[in-house]
This record gives structure tokens, sequence and C-alpha cells, in this order.
């Protein structure tokens, strides 16, 4: 595509074209597996532990108070209301999305 102003934007905004070659001058170097770095456990947010009552900020039960019961492989955080006593199942949820109470619950 042709542009006659080389800096004003042609076609209506459309993005000039920038063309690159792929010869024998450039190498494709590739990122071994090994070179990659795995991630790690993430870190609990401080006041976390088994047994505190954390209050949810996202998703259907915002606002409710529930029980962390332990944290999970992917760093997610495993929670329940109990579902008997505030209707909260067991469920996900990402640190980010919740709040730590100073209060503690005796899991048994």
């Amino acid at each position: 595509f042709h542009q006659k102003h080389p800096g004003k934007m042609g076609k209506a905004g459309q993005a000039r074209q920038v063309f690159r070659t792929y010869g024998k001058t450039k190498s494709a170097s590739k990122v071994k597996s090994t070179d990659k770095k795995t991630p790690g456990q993430q870190k609990l947010k401080k006041g976390l532990a088994p047994g505190s009552v954390l209050i949810m900020l996202a998703g259907r039960f915002r606002g409710r108070r529930a029980v962390f019961l332990k944290q999970l492989a992917s760093g997610l955080l495993l929670v329940t209301g109990p579902y008997a006593v505030n209707g909260v199942p067991l469920r996900r949820v990402n640190q980010r999305m919740c709040i730590g109470t100073s209060t503690k619950v005796d899991l048994k």
C-alpha cells in the first residue's frame, strides 16, 4: 500500500504496512524449556491462615463472610460459608478478591 504523506495515516486510519525480511542474516533463537521460569507457590496474603474469616469482594457472594480452609496448588483459596450457615458453598476464590479479617474459626 502506497502512501503520499509518510507521516500521516492514510486509508481511513489503517495501520501502515511494515515490511520485514526474513533471510539468512537473522537466525531465530528458540527459548529452551529449561530456561523458562516455572511459577512457584503463590504467597499467601498477610493475616490469612486456615480458619480465618474472609469477606468476599466479587462474584455472586460478594459481601459475604466465608471461612478460609486452605490454599490450592493453583494459588486460589478454598473457602466455605459453611453452606448450612450462610449459603456459601465450597468455592475457589482469588486472594485479590477477598479481605481477611482478624476473626478466626477453629477448624476441627
